[in-house]
Parts: C-alpha cells; sequence; structure tokens
C-alpha cells in the first residue's frame, strides 16, 4: 500500500474562539478584560434587526464599559476607517468590538489596526501605490458576526473597498489582526433575512471549496473544508427556509464560516474570489451577490481545465469528494460526480435567483479592464484569459 507524503504546511494563528447559543453574553466579561473603555462598531441594521445584539448595549452598561458606537451601512472604504480612527486617536479606546456581518467586523478590524498609526490606511493596503507593510501594532479586537458568511472573525486580513473607475477591493493585513477573540453566537443569526442568509452562505461555500480545492491545501486545510462542507450541506437549504429560525441549523451555518476562515487564511482562495476583488472594486455589487452568481460557472470551468489537463486527478478527485458530501451520495465516477456538483450549483443559483452582472451594469465592454486585475494563483488550476472571459461571459 502506497503512503501518501505530508508534505510541509504552516498553521496560523486563531482567535480564541466562543462558539455556541448564548455566548453573546461573555460579552461583557471578555471586553471587561482589556478594559473600560470601548469603541462598538455595528452594521446599520444589526441592532435593530436582532434583540439578543440590541438588549447587548445595556449589559455594556452594567457591567461599567464606557461605550462609543459607530455603524457601518456597506464594505469599508479607506475614508471610513480613516475618520473612525483618527476620532479614536482622541479617545484612548482600550478595546474594539464589532458586532455584524463581515463589513461591519472588517469594518472594526481594521480600525483596530489604525487607532494606533498616523498614517492613512492606504498606505498599508496591499497592491496599493506606496504599499508598507504594517508593524502589527493594534487595539485589541473583539468579533461578534450576525451572518454566516465571509469568516473574517477567524482570519488576519479586512478587506477595504474603494468602488468606481479605478477601484479596488483589497486586503489590510497582519498576522496580527486575528481577532484576539471571536464569540459566535448563532442565536444572533435566525433574524438575517433569507436573501442575505443565502448569499452570506454561498461565500461561506465558495471559501470552503476554493480553499480545499487550493494547490496550497495541506492535510490541516483539507479537514476543516470538509468539516465546514458536511455541515454546511445538511442546514443551507433549511437556513434559506423552513429552518430559518433554528438555532441548531444557523450553529450549522456559522461554524461552516468559521471554518471557511481558517481554511482560507491557510490554504488561499480561487478564481470567483479574484473577480470578487477586480469586479468588486469597480461596481456596487455586494460580495455575497458575487461569489453566489459566479461559482456554478467558475466550477465547470476548473473541471473542464482539470479535465484537460496532466496531474488534474487531484483536483477532480476533490470536486468530486465535494459533490459527494453535498448530494450524500455518488456516481461511482469521478467525472460525472464532478458534473452533479455543477448541476447542483446551479440549482441553487436558480432557486434562490442569484442576479447576474449585468444587473449592477457590468457589460462584455468592461472585461478588458477586469480580467488583467484578477489574481488566481491559489485557484485549483491556472486559467488563462479567455477561461476567464468565458466565466464572465455566462454570468454578465
Amino acid at each position: 500500500m502506497s503512503i501518501e507524503r505530508i508534505l510541509e504546511f504552516t498553521v496560523l494563528p486563531t482567535p480564541r474562539i466562543h462558539f455556541g447559543a448564548g455566548t453573546l453574553s461573555k460579552l461583557p466579561a471578555i471586553a471587561a478584560a482589556y478594559g473600560r473603555k470601548m469603541l462598538l462598531v455595528t452594521g446599520r441594521q444589526t441592532l435593530r434587526r436582532s434583540p439578543v445584539a440590541s438588549g447587548m448595549l445595556d449589559e455594556l452598561s452594567r457591567a461599567g464599559m464606557e461605550v462609543a458606537c459607530l455603524e457601518v451601512d456597506r464594505e469599508p472604504s479607506p475614508e471610513l476607517i480613516d475618520e473612525a480612527a483618527a476620532l479614536g486617536r482622541e479617545t484612548p479606546f482600550e478595546v474594539v468590538v464589532a458586532i455584524g456581518g463581515g463589513s461591519a467586523v472588517d469594518a472594526g478590524k481594521a480600525i483596530s489596526a489604525m487607532l494606533l498609526q498616523r498614517d492613512p490606511v492606504e498606505r498599508f493596503i496591499e497592491g496599493q501605490p506606496g504599499f508598507t507593510p504594517h508593524d502589527g501594532r493594534k487595539i485589541p479586537f473583539i468579533a461578534v458576526p450576525t451572518t454566516s458568511g465571509t469568516g473574517t472573525e477567524a482570519t488576519s486580513n479586512a478587506v477595504i473597498s474603494r468602488v468606481g473607475p479605478g477601484g479596488y477591493k483589497r486586503s489590510l493585513r497582519h498576522a496580527a489582526f486575528v481577532p484576539n477573540e471571536a464569540i459566535i453566537d448563532p442565536e444572533l443569526m435566525t433574524s438575517a433575512p433569507p436573501e442575505l442568509t443565502a448569499s452570506s452562505g454561498m461565500d461561506a461555500f465558495t471559501q470552503l471549496l476554493e480553499a480545499y480545492l487550493s494547490p496550497f491545501a495541506s492535510p490541516f486545510t483539507d479537514a476543516i473544508s470538509c468539516s465546514g462542507l458536511v455541515r454546511f450541506s445538511r442546514s443551507f437549504e433549511l437556513a434559506c427556509g423552513s429552518g430559518a429560525g433554528d438555532v441548531a441549523v444557523r450553529a450549522d451555518m456559522a461554524y461552516a464560516a468559521l471554518m471557511s476562515g481558517i481554511a482560507l487564511s491557510n490554504a488561499g482562495l480561487g478564481i470567483v474570489h479574484g473577480f470578487a476583488s477586480s469586479v468588486g472594486g469597480l461596481f456596487d455589487i455586494p460580495h455575497g451577490t458575487l461569489c453566489a452568481t459566479l461559482l456554478a460557472e467558475a466550477t465547470r470551468e476548473n473541471i473542464r481545465q482539470l479535465l484537460a489537463s496532466e496531474g488534474g486527478e487531484s483536483g477532480l478527485r476533490k470536486f468530486a469528494n465535494a459533490s459527494r458530501i453535498l448530494t450524500g451520495a455518488s456516481t461511482g465516477n469521478v467525472a460525472n460526480d464532478c458534473g452533479r456538483l455543477v448541476e447542483l450549483l446551479e440549482e441553487w443559483q436558480a432557486r434562490y435567483a442569484f442576479p447576474r452582472l449585468g444587473e449592477f451594469g457590468v457589460s462584455e465592454s468592461d472585461f478588458d479592464a477586469i480580467i488583467p486585475a484578477t489574481r488566481s494563483k491559489t485557484n485549483a488550476v491556472p486559467l488563462d484569459e479567455a477561461a476567464m472571459r468565458r466565466i464572465l461571459v455566462a454570468r454578465v
């Protein structure tokens, strides 16, 4: 019997994770351990939508916390981060807490990283002119996600966006930016509307699949990815429908998102997230929606390229295994199982009415700007410009 060798790999830090229904109640004590002066970053609808979250302000006050609030209504821009950091420097915050979706958590993460800096955040964003590595100094940060999508509660980067001509969607990154604590309470997620549940869930699924197929995957990230895929497979459709208020269903989705964050941090992501950066910088498209609308076609193209390449067997086996996890069955043939995966993704695409790129103003005339700006070095297989164009054409 042959033994598959385990190659060298590195595991990056993770937060101290508090997972389970009711864990939000731990926030006052956890935050107080870092200090009494808190900056609380929330989504625009977070406290209004979730009775559990809205009651936390009173709990923090009773615990003796001095809380300043900042609401975020979209993916954080460099201007938002700079303005918040400038205001924050006037108050000696001892801890930053973010309660909300991926945008709110990214904003809180970036603000905690910039409160001790004097330069604008763009100086430290990857790929920007004059980029300078951040020194890693930050104010302690606690992440409390209210959606199951980005997994940013477990990652070392915050995505910053400037949308429009010449725009970008790139990362402020340092190993020290991993949240100090992550409180993942599925009770916070039961009030998320179906369309948000579907799009954010597809973001988590895309991250699990792309990290699993990455050429930099390891036995560690494979185990993490597959563990997340199992929970996602049994609860995604329920979370989008009759099980939306079921805490156990939401816990599965929250777990899948958490695993996706750990997996992507250690293995990287593929072409869908490459497009999320290039397309997302030019057009104001919610990140989860962008992932959801591109995933089926990107998966089809990746499988096509693997079938045509030498050495593509390993990737095809992984796509087939993902298919078996999601469908609960196997055809007994790797290529057929891969085909069933694409069929399932297309079924979800139709069922949840994920919009086409054209609905956000994207046209084929934009492809010459999008494709050269799209990075996919950790995609399952190298894709040339023609392959990228096929993906976009199918979803414009």
